[in-house]
């Protein structure tokens, strides 16, 4: 297992775990595809538009990331209680108001 940073609790860390499974997989092709870009550039095409295709490939594994995390999480799940919500502020009475001029 991997070192875990210290200032996750046990089941943040389970979580982290997880997601880094199944992004472990979900990420395989991406990955392939980077590989693959890299392998056949020469030196001098390494820079400039590979890294824009390098870029795009890696902003789809985190988009893969994030889903993942999301479709780990229940909807409507809190943890502990809700906070209430403020009071809004009450408008004055209509008789409080000026009349129009007109």
């Amino acid at each position: 297992m991997r070192t875990p940073n210290p200032s996750l609790t046990l089941e943040q860390t389970a979580e982290a775990e997880r997601i880094f499974q199944v992004l472990q997989e979900a990420s395989v092709d991406e990955r392939w595809r980077i590989a693959q870009l890299l392998a056949s550039k020469s030196d001098r095409e390494l820079l400039g538009q590979t890294e824009y295709e390098v870029r795009d490939l890696v902003h789809q594994i985190g988009a893969k990331a994030i889903q993942t995390a999301l479709e780990g999480r229940k909807k409507g799940d809190t943890k502990g209680r809700a906070r209430a919500a403020r009071t809004a502020m009450r408008l004055p009475n209509s008789s409080a108001i000026a009349p129009r001029p007109w």
